[in-house]
């Protein structure tokens, strides 16, 4: 009895803090009527019990909405220019440079930045939640059942910020006193579906259901499950290796306020800065080891054209029975690869073997029937799920100070990857999905 009620001392103290406020207060204090402000009618809104989580919830899919209705015109600008520059580039002289600058990077870098747009909204529209005071509401609602699932109620912030960045995620745990909520949040956080797997769930998910409404419900469908499988995940942890309660969590409410245009633009471009230094350092990188792998060797190849003879394509048989079981074949495998250094290079990837854009990735993907509706909402599964990029590895190095936690986060990813898309897959047969 005694451990209990020092488990719960901090949360008595608090208690008792703001009861000695209240009897102050009721004495020295009176007020002729009780009326509500606009923050308490709000509140009573979003922190209701039974409301707290649906909205939230529909705050989310209305973030989804906004994110491709406003960013599509600027994604199809971007594409025209990066086919224009392709088209230019195939009539030089010099092959080698041509197909480096139309399939290299045209075709896999230009189908990386076509998702800039996407990219910059969802952090914009993040921001304006961030701003107007409603994110720790929010935190203050998911923290009823993050309690009881075995995660802090600080580790909905870290979270959150994993749909922009796993990394910041990762580095904002630093604010989670108790080790062992710290350590849970660390290796669940890399579930939360950071801004570099948008893009492959925009292309797959239009590849597998054209575009519109059932797309969008799609990528949605990959954050809650992202989400629900770091509680579960959590829970697990929580009864095997960090057995105990989580503490408790004391936030105080900042307050309403219109979000400002310099706050809300200052988030939206210090997270957004991030894909710019990765897509022009990293991505630029590995785009040029994959145009070269499968442009190479260039007689056998015919410089690109007959990929099948290429470096990429004798390393691609080699992993494929890996993931052939799912429906998947060699590039896709390739491109999971490749994605371990950045998951925005999956996209490229495609482009670079597929050359184009990414509506002629798109529709050279439906043209070969690479996917079918289940075994590409299986690749977006198993992208939302398998190792996280290698600079947030080198983060979870830094942040637990351990090897061996490192170590057994990319094993468990890739464990539970391989175990929930082979789930999918299963299920959607016996289900008759194509």
């Amino acid at each position: 009895m005694g451990e209990e009620f020092l488990e719960d001392l901090d949360v008595v103290f608090a208690e008792k803090r703001y009861e000695t406020i209240k009897s102050i207060l009721s004495q020295v204090w009176r007020r002729k009527e009780v009326k509500w402000t606009f923050t308490d009618l709000l509140d009573h809104a979003f922190l209701h019990r039974g409301l707290g989580i649906p909205i939230f919830l529909s705050l989310l899919w209305a973030v989804f909405l906004f994110t491709f209705n406003f960013s599509e015109p600027f994604m199809v600008m971007i594409e025209m220019f990066f086919s224009w520059v392709g088209g230019f580039a195939s009539g030089l002289e010099n092959e080698v440079l041509a197909s480096f600058i139309a399939d290299g990077i045209c075709g896999g870098l230009g189908s990386v930045f076509v998702f800039v747009p996407p990219i910059f909204f969802l952090f914009l529209a993040l921001a304006v939640l961030e701003d107007s005071g409603y994110l720790a509401r929010a935190a203050f609602v998911m923290d009823r059942v993050m309690y009881r699932l075995g995660l802090h109620g600080r580790s909905f912030v870290p979270m959150i910020m994993g749909f922009g960045c796993n990394i910041p995620g990762i580095m904002a745990t630093r604010t989670i006193e108790n080790e062992n909520d710290r350590l849970i949040t660390i290796l669940v956080n890399p579930l939360m579906s950071c801004s570099a797997r948008l893009p492959v769930y925009v292309l797959i998910s239009s590849v597998i259901f054209g575009g519109g409404y059932l797309a969008a419900a799609s990528i949605y469908v990959m954050y809650i499950l992202g989400i629900a499988l770091a509680i579960v995940m959590a829970l697990t942890f929580r009864k095997t290796l960090f057995k105990g309660k989580p503490s408790h969590f004391l936030l105080e409410f900042p307050p309403y306020r219109i979000p400002t245009k310099r706050n809300v633009l200052t988030l939206t471009w210090e997270r957004a800065k991030w894909f710019l230094i990765r897509a022009g350092t990293i991505i630029f990188s590995v785009m040029i080891i994959v145009w070269f792998l499968s442009s190479f060797p260039w007689e056998a190849t015919g410089g690109g054209v007959n990929i099948e003879a290429s470096y990429i394509a004798a390393f691609g048989h080699l992993i494929e029975p890996l993931v052939k079981p799912f429906g998947w074949n060699w590039m896709a495998a390739v491109a999971l690869f490749f994605g371990f250094l950045a998951k925005e290079v999956v996209v490229g990837t495609f482009g670079a073997l597929l050359g184009g854009g990414e509506e002629m990735v798109r529709d050279s993907l439906i043209e070969a029937g690479m996917f079918t509706q289940l075994t590409g909402f299986a690749f977006m599964v198993f992208t939302l799920i398998y190792v996280p990029c290698v600079a947030t590895v080198g983060v979870i190095a830094r942040e637990t100070n351990s090897a061996k936690w490192t170590i057994f986060s990319i094993v468990y990813l890739i464990v539970l990857a391989f175990i929930v898309a082979g789930a999918t897959i299963g299920i959607g047969r016996l289900l008759g999905i194509p």
